[in-house]
């Protein structure tokens, strides 16, 4: 199936405690080509995630009982790394922070054009999409006890695969293709598909991926910030 396709195809879970946004959104998204299941709130996003696999969640943050910060938090302890897009009333750098730090891979501030959220969705699932088998493929980057493979947005060790978040997959491609080269934050930021994100969401995205990829991430061997300058990986046993 052409990629196109099968973004335009993707099966998307709607979790928002506005029945009428809900609504809305189903409909809309919908209309777009998408496979929409919705939910009103995290316990049945929740039982939805339990029965189905989904490519997607767009997730509200202020809902009853269990926040959107506190469900995608508990998803990526869990293991899970289904892409999370946030959607909130409070669209602050802080709290586009704080939902990149609980693993979110985009944050839409409300009220929103419908049309930019279809954007947003179509870019993320286009980043996190398995890349087509090129015909040249570049070889997988070592960094230590682990290799990370940039056309499969695989990393793995003795223990065997580690979980990345769209993000962390997004971040650490574009590193490993330039290992060795110092990306600004602009340039990552572009890459990750959130440039309006700012330099902290950045900063965010570099720490969780450190945990991932370093003995010691206070110490990192591999992932090394250059003052005033950006970020370079550089690989090596």
């Amino acid at each position: 199936m052409p990629a196109e396709l099968a973004i335009d195809n993707a099966h998307l879970l709607v979790v928002d405690d506005d029945a009428r946004l809900r609504a809305l959104l189903q409909r809309f998204l919908a209309d777009q080509g998408f496979r929409i299941t919705v939910a009103a709130d995290a316990a049945a996003a929740r039982g939805a995630l339990s029965a189905m696999a989904f490519d997607l969640l767009v997730l509200d943050v202020m809902m009853p009982g269990e926040s959107g910060l506190e469900l995608v938090e508990s998803l990526r302890r869990e293991g899970k790394d289904v892409p999370v897009l946030m959607l909130t009333a409070r669209g602050g750098p802080d709290d586009r922070v704080a939902g990149f730090e609980m693993g979110a891979d985009d944050y839409l501030a409300k009220p929103f054009d419908p049309r930019e959220l279809a954007l947003r969705i179509r870019t993320i699932l286009r980043r996190t999409a398995p890349p087509p088998q090129p015909v040249l493929a570049q070889a997988p980057v070592q960094l230590g006890m682990r290799w990370f493979d940039a056309e499969r947005s695989e990393l793995r060790g003795p223990e065997g695969t580690i979980r990345l978040t769209g993000g962390e997959a997004a971040l650490l491609t574009a590193l490993a293709r330039r290992a060795g080269e110092v990306l600004s934050r602009e340039e990552i930021a572009a890459a990750l598909g959130t440039p309006e994100a700012g330099e902290r969401a950045v900063d965010v995205q570099v720490t969780r991926l450190r945990r991932k990829i370093e003995p010691d991430p206070r110490e990192p061997r591999f992932l090394h910030t250059v003052r005033h300058r950006g970020y370079v990986l550089r690989p090596g046993p």
